[in-house]
């Protein structure tokens, strides 16, 4: 039997999933989550083959919730909005079905991933890799934090280090640690308003004082709270660029 989780927020939505599934053999449902951190905690529990998955929900959304997850399962997003479908299928999502989900799609959704899956289990290939880059640029990055999930907003940041395979996000209450690499936490942030000025730094246009010369062609970022972040060649290109200097 196959696991499978629903996520939605909207009970009628869980219910109308349920009921298609039901009508194809295979499948257990293990649980039914109203909002991300329910989810969450139950595919830690259950490790589902599959998951439906809404997009907007409170208190955490699909994208981040899937970001918090080591190990993902292969996912259907389930939403009334289509401005997501995008970003799912650069995340390679199995399929995107639009509310109110008709059940011909829903049959060729389950098709999709019970031929994704014979597909991976014959070439090992691992499960889908999802960025919680949508909708334009995100406004907060969710960590997992001792056990907790915290919420930071992008405006608390002082300044992004890449460590190892992590990424230090310094805020004025602490740093936390996420598993990321720097790169794709530049392209999730708004480029005018966070720049990447060395390999290893992301700063906020906001916390910029001051900028001093330093060896050779490189520079020194003096920032709100006095960390200074050196700024590499390219990095002041991008700085300037972005200053409109």
């Amino acid at each position: 039997m196959h696991k499978v989780i629903i996520i939605d927020d909207e009970p009628l939505a869980r219910q109308l999933v349920r009921a298609f599934l039901q009508q194809h053999t295979g499948f257990e449902i293990a649980a039914e989550c109203g909002d991300g951190f329910e989810g969450f905690k139950a595919i830690q529990e259950h490790t589902p083959d599959l998951i439906f998955l809404d997009v907007q929900m409170p208190k955490l959304n699909g994208f981040e919730m899937l970001e918090l997850l080591d190990e993902k399962p292969s996912v259907i997003f389930t939403t009334a909005f289509d401005e997501y479908a995008m970003k799912a299928f650069e995340a390679n999502a199995i399929d995107y079905l639009l509310k109110p989900i008709a059940k011909e799609r829903f049959d060729k959704a389950i098709s999709k991933w019970k031929a994704s899956a014979t597909a991976n289990q014959k070439q090992g290939i691992e499960q889908l890799q999802v960025s919680n880059v949508y909708e334009g640029y995100q406004h907060r990055i969710v960590v997992k934090d001792n056990g907790l999930i915290r919420i930071i907003p992008a405006d608390d940041i002082e300044f992004i280090e890449a460590n190892d395979d992590y990424i230090k996000i310094v805020t004025k209450d602490g740093s936390y640690l996420k598993k990321s690499p720097l790169s794709q936490v530049e392209q999730s942030l708004n480029p005018q308003h966070f720049v990447r000025v060395h390999r290893s730094y992301i700063i906020p246009i906001s916390q910029l004082v001051r900028i001093e010369p330093y060896e050779k062609e490189s520079h020194i970022a003096l920032l709100q709270c006095g960390a200074k972040i050196p700024i590499s060649k390219s990095g002041m290109t991008k700085l300037k660029t972005t200053l409109g200097w």
